[in-house]
């Protein structure tokens, strides 16, 4: 006897389909699981059994052969438990699925057949469905993940004893042998998503509250309209932290296919199991602790899992105190910068996540501070070495990631009694800059200047003939990689962009220059 059913794993990030053959012949009572299966896959054989058993339905008291194809594709997680069950009950003819049904299952059995959450179930459904699958049965905790891929029909499945119309339960609860039929009504999910997300509630902080500093606001303003990454230094106390936590306030909503690549990641993180309110819009923010390790701000694992470079995709990384990271844990982030990916290398595979995130940092001018004393002046009591070490954590290369890099001084006490811009106002501007971003970038595969480079650069961000001078002066002064070159002509594009400019003209360049400042203090 002879079948199959189908399910789905994660790989990364994204789901895999797996199908699920299923062989019961005479011979000793065995059951074996081929196809490289994890422990956690080979374990399904003794939940699968119990489940079976304690639903009323029978376990085969034959020779079992489970095979996962690809064979070639290594199996891992709790996901595939329901197919097995399934693939057995319909070999052994103890169920039978309505006629012409392409449908695939996911979820972790119990021991008495109730169905519990498994990460990742919205990859898996989002492959289904472009795989030509037409349904789902998932646990009703994973129901509402699913019912946020369109074109696929969702069973929720509480318990496996719901699998029969309800008409037949007490048959089934009786031991009787009989071929039940699915319970496809019964089962059938619907969900309503709202246009709100509940996993990024909303704040209501304001940059009107952060009196003063609106040169810092008006860079945070560029950063977000072009997605650049930003740093700001500057004594404790004068507003930094409050500023980028601020700034997912000023940013564009996600767009539907963000939305879905941000939503995916987060439930292949397992961070979905209680989503109500439908895709993700709000960019993530994710603000990890300086004690953070290498492989959780990258990701990794002996199974690889996204870290926080893959969280915040599409949204901002906030690393506070900069350089309180460790050294190793900040060069993870340089091939993330500069390809938007980050790949992990296993002995058994390679897994690659998405990061395409925006970086933003802060940190102090010297490790006291460097604060002002009762009287205006500079209370920094470290010597000009201990100052280099401290700076020296951040190495040239990242720095040169970073496109602007803005000091936030002590604000005179004049500033602190005028009201500031606020988050209304600066979130308009960003919106206008982006939408001249799309109109421009519209038959590319392109979203926002940052991702420029190359000729489509050249093409994009052509300054005028002086523009061009004052750049190239300002290159040769400053002694600037080329990177550094490209990072500012980006940064003019979207100063430009603000100022509602179909040209890169002198002031775009030379207030993008400023923004550069750093890199030199921070080599000398």
């Amino acid at each position: 006897m002879y079948g199959k059913s189908y399910s789905a794993c994660l790989y990364g990030v994204d789901g895999v389909i797996v199908e699920v053959e299923v062989d019961i012949t005479n011979g000793l009572p065995q059951t074996t699981i081929i196809g490289l299966p994890d422990s956690a896959i080979r374990e399904s054989t003794d939940r699968v059994k119990a489940a079976l058993k304690n639903c009323g339905f029978r376990f085969p008291s034959r020779r079992v052969t489970i095979n996962l194809a690809p064979a070639d594709l290594r199996k891992e997680g709790s996901s595939l438990d329901l197919a097995i069950a399934l693939g057995i009950l319909l070999t052994d003819e103890q169920l039978a699925l309505p006629a012409g049904s392409r449908l695939i299952a996911v979820g972790e059995l119990s021991l008495d057949g109730s169905l519990r959450p498994v990460p990742g179930v919205l990859a898996m459904a989002d492959c289904a469905r472009r795989q030509g699958f037409d349904a789902i049965v998932t646990a009703s905790a994973n129901a509402d993940e699913a019912s946020l891929v369109n074109g696929l029909t969702v069973y929720s499945l509480p318990h496996l004893r719901m699998l029969v119309p309800e008409s037949q339960r007490e048959e089934l609860s009786a031991g009787k042998e009989k071929r039940y039929e699915f319970d496809a009504d019964g089962l059938r999910y619907a969900h309503i998503a709202s246009e709100e997300s509940s996993i990024f509630p909303a704040t209501h902080d304001d940059y009107a509250d952060v009196l003063g500093q609106e040169h810092a606001k008006r860079a945070l303003t560029i950063a977000a309209a072009g997605m650049h990454n930003i740093l700001l230094s500057g004594p404790p106390g004068t507003g930094k932290t409050m500023l980028i936590k601020r700034l997912p306030g000023i940013m564009t909503d996600l767009s539907e296919n963000e939305a879905l690549e941000a939503t995916k990641i987060l439930s292949a993180a397992g961070r979905l199991n209680h989503i109500r309110h439908g895709l993700v819009r709000r960019r993530p923010f994710r603000a990890p602790h300086h004690t953070i390790s290498p492989s959780g701000l990258a990701g990794g694992g002996s199974i690889p899992r996204p870290g926080e470079v893959s969280l915040a995709h599409r949204g901002i990384l906030f690393l506070d105190e900069l350089p309180e990271f460790s050294r190793g844990a900040l060069e993870v982030l340089r091939q993330p910068l500069e390809d938007r990916t980050v790949t992990i290398s296993r002995a058994r595979a390679a897994f690659t996540f998405p990061a395409h995130f925006m970086l933003a940092c802060s940190m102090n001018p010297c490790p006291c501070g460097g604060g002002l004393d009762e009287n205006g002046q500079s209370a920094c009591s470290c010597s000009p070495s201990t100052i280099l070490r401290y700076r020296s954590r951040i190495s040239g290369p990242l720095l040169d990631r970073i496109d602007m890099q803005v000091e936030v001084p002590q604000p005179p006490p004049s500033d602190l009694i005028r009201p500031g811009s606020s988050s209304v106002e600066l979130r308009e501007r960003v919106l206008f800059a982006s939408e001249r971003q799309k109109t421009r970038y519209r038959s590319l595969n392109v979203e926002c200047n940052s991702q420029l480079s190359g000729a489509l650069l050249r093409k994009h961000a052509n300054p005028g003939r002086e523009a061009q001078v004052l750049l190239d002066t300002a290159i040769s002064a400053l002694g600037l990689s080329m990177r550094s070159r490209d990072r500012i002509l980006k940064l003019a594009l979207t100063i430009a962009d603000l100022e509602d400019s179909n040209e890169i003209r002198t002031e775009h360049i030379a207030e993008a220059l400023q923004y550069r400042q750093m890199d030199r203090r921070m080599r000398e």
